[in-house]
């Protein structure tokens, strides 16, 4: 059997199916990408390390990386694709100056500067043109990954880079085109078909917008007519990869084809369904892009010009990242996100391998000159991650600005609000419909300068401190309404007022059942669970719609509210979270009825109790 066995896998083998090289990424992936997340270095970087240790400057048991690298490239298309279902029309015609200004500002002058560098560094001006340009477009899919991975995709630092990133990848077509000018020997009918290819580029992007706009819509919805994912799966992967193909034949960027399709289907009732669909494929093929990545990096190649080579990374990152961040101070960014900015964008990108192979393939540069633009740019992908690490010791405390925001000082109102997030919002209405005079605190600046844009005024201050309590006035307060969102914070004010301040009334919003015991313990004369009320009438309307009289539906809640009173006064008086759970009215009895499943309402109770979620909330 066993001598079967071997000859059946060695046939296989002979017919193509290599099963050993796949086995072997997804090794390295499910191994050493774990490894460097404990590590605290992230998963870029451990991808890239798996890369290299495979590739032929490692183990050697990928001998090909070129065309891994090929096949992985798909993992930047789809991320594009999912990232531009992120980005409707409107929210990108919103950042329009931010990709055409800063975009350009940045690409520009970053540029110039690095051809600069490459002429210092003895390249001929073309050369060091191209070498430079190269080294401008920054890796979409590390800056896209970090960005992901510590959510601030959607912040207004990450929309920036995300600006200026659709911007470099719209580069890479027009900079393609300069590759073809300075190729040598070029004539007229080089011109012509040039301008062909221009019109054909067009072409291609109108042809998509038409599909998106009045196809892609009722094709989904064709699709979704025949109830089976796995059709509406490879629906999905046909557009990101048609779009890709589309543009990619036009002499367009594969991974813009996705995004503008992607964008023009954001508006889309399948956008969440194709998000879906992609993303596990997404997922695989990014990480399957980064090991390629470190496998292409040529250690032999890198030993031989490691003058050169080391000088180029480190002058053309430092470089890159001054001159980012020196435009991004003078377009008033603060320090500490011109920083950032500048070492997430330092390194050269996916791109730069297409340009480089594009100016090798036409004559502007040999192979060994390649080779040495190719690794330069690897390595400093693969020292991205570790620039990001030493960010976090460089990276300033963050702190807010107090611009157009007062200081908490002298005030004596006899109500005293204490945050106003959106409970305490809701808090204050009935207080100033009853036209009371009440001072309200928050720590957050950007929320005081938008409550001062619809009419209040919010004072600065953080309740946890003695000092700004009595600036708040709490020693003259008759009553003191704590509604922060920090149950730590929360009971820490409540301590403070109940030790400094014994004559004020102390009303606390608490997050669950147990922090609600935790604060009457630290002496509030009033709390209540944050959703326990909405939840109530949230429950209350739901029986209404079953049917239940407005009177029924009324009765059935303040039953469920005594039953609350009832097991909320044995667990203060007994110390316990599963006193008075025979208060609780459960659904297991039911549910096992209908089941056909007889059912013990003791075994039902010790079950409950045994159960490893008996501490939880009710």
């Amino acid at each position: 059997m066993a001598g079967e066995a071997v000859g059946h896998a060695a046939e296989a083998a002979a017919h193509g199916i290599d099963l050993v090289p796949v086995v072997v990424l997804l090794a390295a992936g499910v191994i050493g990408v774990p490894l460097f997340k404990r590590l605290g270095l992230g998963s870029v970087l451990g991808y890239l390390a798996a890369g290299l240790l495979l590739g032929p400057s490692g183990i050697a048991l990928i001998t090909d990386p070129g065309a891994v690298l090929s096949a992985a490239e798909l993992g930047v298309v789809m991320f594009l694709f999912i990232i531009g279902l992120e980005m409707e029309p409107s929210k990108l015609w919103a950042l329009r100056k931010q990709i055409f200004g800063l975009g350009i500002i940045q690409v520009t002058i970053c540029g110039a500067l690095l051809t600069g560098v490459g002429i210092l560094l003895g390249f001929t001006p073309v050369v060091a043109f191209i070498f430079g340009m190269g080294f401008v477009l920054t890796s979409t899919a590390i800056v896209m990954q970090l960005l992901g991975e510590r959510g601030d995709l959607v912040t207004d630092s990450g929309q920036k880079m995300v600006s200026i990133l659709l911007l470099e990848d719209l580069a890479i077509v027009p900079l393609l085109g300069v590759v073809a000018i300075l190729a040598p020997h070029t004539g007229d009918q080089g011109l012509l078909a040039r301008f062909a290819g221009i019109g054909i580029a067009l072409g291609a992007v109108l042809l998509l917008i038409f599909l998106g706009r009045r196809i892609m819509n009722p094709f989904f919805a064709l699709l979704a007519g025949t109830k089976l994912r796995e059709v509406m799966t490879a629906g999905a992967l046909l557009v990101v990869l048609g779009a890709a193909l589309l543009f990619q034949v036009s002499g367009l960027s594969m991974a813009m084809g996705a995004f503008l399709a992607g964008v023009l289907l954001s508006t889309s009732t399948f956008r969440h369904q194709l998000e879906a669909d992609v993303e596990p494929f997404r997922g695989i093929l990014l990480g399957l892009f980064f090991l390629a990545v470190g496998m292409s990096l040529d250690l032999a190649i890198a030993a031989e010009n490691w003058i050169i080579i080391a000088t180029s990374v480190v002058a053309y990152m430092l470089v890159k990242a001054i001159a980012i961040y020196v435009i991004a101070r003078l377009l008033k960014s603060s320090h500490g996100e011109a920083l950032e900015r500048a070492v997430l964008m330092s390194q050269g990108g996916e791109f730069a391998f297409v340009l480089y192979t594009t100016a090798a393939a036409v004559g502007i540069i040999d192979a060994p000159t390649n080779a040495i633009f190719t690794a330069t740019v690897i390595i400093s992908m693969v020292l991205t991650p570790l620039a990001i690490i030493g960010l976090r010791f460089a990276m300033p405390k963050s702190t807010q600005s107090m611009e157009g925001v007062e200081e908490a000082d002298g005030l004596s109102s006899k109500i005293l609000l204490i945050g106003f997030g959106r409970f305490g919002q809701i808090a204050s209405q009935p207080l100033l419909a009853m036209r009371h005079s009440v001072s309200i605190i928050d720590n957050d600046t950007e929320m005081i300068r938008a409550a001062a844009q619809i009419g209040f005024k919010i004072y600065y201050g953080d309740g946890t401190r003695l000092d700004i309590l009595h600036a708040a006035g709490a020693g003259s307060a008759d009553i003191i309404l704590v509604c922060i969102d920090n149950k730590t914070n929360t009971t820490r004010i409540a301590e403070l007022l109940r030790d400094e301040f014994p004559l004020a009334k102390v009303m606390a919003r608490a997050f669950d059942r147990g922090h609600a015991i935790e604060l009457i313990r630290a002496g509030v004369d009033f709390q209540i669970r944050e959703s326990f009320e909405s939840a109530l009438a949230f429950g209350g309307e739901a029986i209404r719609r079953l049917g239940a009289t407005a009177e029924e539906a009324d009765d059935v809640v303040a039953g469920v509210r005594e039953r609350d009173r009832q097991r909320f006064e044995l667990q203060m008086a007994g110390g316990e979270q599963m006193a008075g759970r025979h208060l609780l009215i459960s659904n297991a009895e039911d549910q096992a009825r209908e089941g056909g499943v007889a059912v013990d309402p003791e075994q039902v109770e010790e079950t409950v109790a045994n159960s490893t979620h008996a501490s939880a909330p009710v």
